[in-house]
């Protein structure tokens, strides 16, 4: 069940400067968890200490292919702190 919420890191530029200075990690985990079980899962699944955990849902974007439009589906981004002197390896495989 827990890996079934974290459905995998968010690896961008931006992402990995927010992890270098602020200590935040990005996931994109399920659009029905909440802030607790996030939480939970980050904690057992990654072995750290989590601080707080902010949540936002990212609409999807409408495409195009010729006349025919098209969206694509909605998914939660979680921004996960973790407490003073914990950090994260990069994430492979959750």
């Amino acid at each position: 069940m827990l890996k079934q919420i974290i459905r995998f890191p968010k690896l961008t530029e931006k992402n990995t400067e927010l992890a270098q200075k602020m200590n935040q990690y990005v996931f994109e985990v399920d659009l029905s968890a909440n802030k607790h079980e996030i939480k939970r899962a980050v904690e057992s699944l990654l072995k750290v200490k989590v601080e707080r955990v902010r949540t936002a849902v990212m609409h999807g974007k409408k495409k195009r292919l010729g006349r025919s439009v098209g969206r694509r589906p909605n998914w939660k981004k979680a921004v996960v702190q973790l407490k003073e002197g914990q950090t994260l390896e990069p994430v492979k495989g959750i």
